[in-house]
């Protein structure tokens, strides 16, 4: 097949979903994996030409995959240059009392939120299955949709732009903003990602986030902390001194007198500005239109007063339909925000003669998305819709906060795609991030389109121990595996064991030598009983 023809679906593939019904129909659009894989989505019709990968195998082996994407770009800025891996971070955070009160307010506040607006429907199940269908047939399709969504947009007037990585990504933006000296932003994951903010600064560029709680994390030259809340780690006194320190004026620490304060300060942005730069919630293929969710109006301020509109948009984030649009502008809200519907839904479908932005530019990112595509574990990772529903739930992230992570995507979720777009299990900072969890579950319960959250971290853990090679774990792994494999060299093992009973103190073991002394730093060990259950069975009911 010509690499420049779009991929010819087979048969079984047709049935696109059309789930406006969300009941026990969902079932009916599970994508059937085996039948038929995706084309890697590359970077524009043309992939192939421009990526090998896109042409070759669909779903290789981890270490041929690593091998074919390791070092081929520069850097991917989703993680922040020299944060500690997260044990090390965890542990300082840890020892914060005051952000751990603040995280512990508000994550039991959304969680509680959540929990009414969600019990409101009867269906939410099988609103949840709906999007996991959806998400999985854009997998399956996504180049398809991709050229659609190219299509739809050209003939409304906009233009679409490929990018590899986020240092292409951040090289048509620059082009993009001319000779502009400042743009206002709209709050996007996605350009954080790339450090599109950064970029800009280099060449003399200033970002103005127009969201309230990124412009507190940008104020405070600080690093958010939660998907859909960065300040999450911040309260009203801290929030007042940011802004004080920032000479925007807040008479008090009032949660209105610092929103007026911010409203006042953002409102002279959006009347000077000419460019606006924006992320994309979701883009429907069939139409080129773009949506972006946001609950403070600065969204709809920067999508309809700039002269030039720039959306950066990861590929996996267009839907075929709107009838598919319509299952996700239920499940977000509920999940992330606790509401019905959100406060402001703004669509743009190109360029509108005398009405909005005159020039509409789309640019789609790639940025590791190929290459977690191909991962067919890992891969649902790439249905997320950026509720932070799973964050809110996570006892790990309660406890560290969202910095510790050292990633653009906190939490859970951040856990499984920070190293996939990373793809480098040398970096061990992101390498870490997979064993951030305790595996209990409950983000996978939260979480509105079913990503198996856990079965993806097990999978990471995997592969970091497979790249890792043979070192002093692996090697105590391998022994135990020897001793438990045979019943004689584990009863052995036991009373060797109960020879432990020497070094407790006041009947615990608060001091262990070797490699035992990294567990009782921190907690105490159990002391070994003085007979062994197998030896007291033997002689009692042998």
């Amino acid at each position: 097949m010509d690499a420049r023809e779009p991929v010819r679906r087979t048969p079984a593939a047709e049935h696109e979903p059309r789930t406006a019904e969300h009941g026990p129909q969902a079932a009916e659009h599970e994508p059937r994996a085996a039948e038929h894989e995706p084309r890697a989505a590359g970077h524009g019709p043309q992939a192939a030409e421009r990526d090998p990968r896109a042409a070759g195998p669909e779903h290789p082996s981890p270490e041929a995959h690593h091998t074919a994407t390791r070092g081929a770009t520069a850097r991917n800025p989703v993680t922040w240059l020299g944060s500690p891996k997260f044990p090390d971070a965890a542990r300082a955070a840890l020892a914060d009392t005051q952000l751990r009160r603040n995280l512990r307010n508000a994550t039991t506040t959304i969680r509680g939120r959540r929990a009414e607006a969600v019990d409101e429907l009867p269906d939410w199940e099988e609103l949840r299955r709906a999007g996991e269908a959806i998400k999985e047939q854009v997998l399956h399709h996504l180049d398809t949709y991709l050229e659609q969504l190219e299509a739809a947009v050209t003939r409304r007037g906009g233009t679409v732009h490929w990018a590899r990585d986020a240092a292409e990504a951040n090289a048509v933006v620059r082009d993009l903003v001319g000779d502009a000296e400042e743009v206002v932003k709209v709050k996007s994951m996605t350009t954080a990602e790339i450090g599109l903010n950064e970029a800009l600064a280099a060449a003399g560029v200033h970002a103005v986030e127009t969201d309230l709680a990124e412009l507190i994390v940008q104020l405070g030259d600080d690093r958010p902390s939660h998907i859909l809340v960065p300040a999450i780690h911040r309260n009203r006194a801290e929030i007042r001194e940011i802004f004080r320190a920032a000479g925007l004026e807040a008479e008090s620490d009032d949660p209105r007198v610092l929103a007026e304060a911010a409203r006042a300060h953002l409102r002279r942005k959006f009347l000077s500005c000419d460019v606006a730069i924006s992320g994309a919630n979701f883009a429907v293929a069939d139409t080129g239109s773009v949506v972006v969710l946001e609950s403070e109006g600065n969204g709809r301020m920067c999508l309809t007063l700039p002269r030039r509109l720039i959306t950066v948009m990861g590929i996996e984030k267009v839907v075929p339909t709107w009838q598919d649009l319509e299952v996700f502008l239920q499940l977000l809200p509920r999940s992330s925000t606790a509401e019905r519907m959100n406060p402001y839904t703004s669509v743009w479908t190109g360029v509108t003669p005398g009405d909005g932005p005159q020039e509409f530019h789309l640019v789609l990112l790639d940025n590791g998305r190929t290459a977690t595509l191909a991962d067919p574990e890992g891969r649902q990772a790439l249905r997320c819709i950026r509720c932070s529903a799973c964050l809110n739930v996570c006892p790990v992230y309660e406890r560290t906060g969202g910095r510790s992570y050292g990633s653009v995507y906190p939490g859970p979720i951040g856990a499984i795609i920070t190293p996939q777009l990373v793809d480098d299990p040398r970096d061990e900072q992101a390498a870490s991030l997979p064993f951030a969890s305790s595996l209990c579950g409950a983000c996978f319960e939260v979480c509105p389109v079913r990503i198996d959250i856990p079965e993806v971290l097990t999978h990471l853990r995997a592969e970091v121990v497979r790249a890792r090679g043979r070192d002093a774990e692996s090697v105590a792994m391998a022994a135990a595996a020897w001793v438990f494999a045979s019943p004689r060299r584990y009863a052995a093992a036991q009373k060797l064991g109960s020879l432990a009973r020497f070094l407790a103190r006041d009947g615990r073991l608060s001091r262990l030598p070797g490699p035992g002394a990294a567990w009782t730093s921190s907690r105490d060990a159990p002391v070994p009983a003085r007979e062994p259950f197998r030896e007291w069975w033997r002689k009692n009911r042998g």
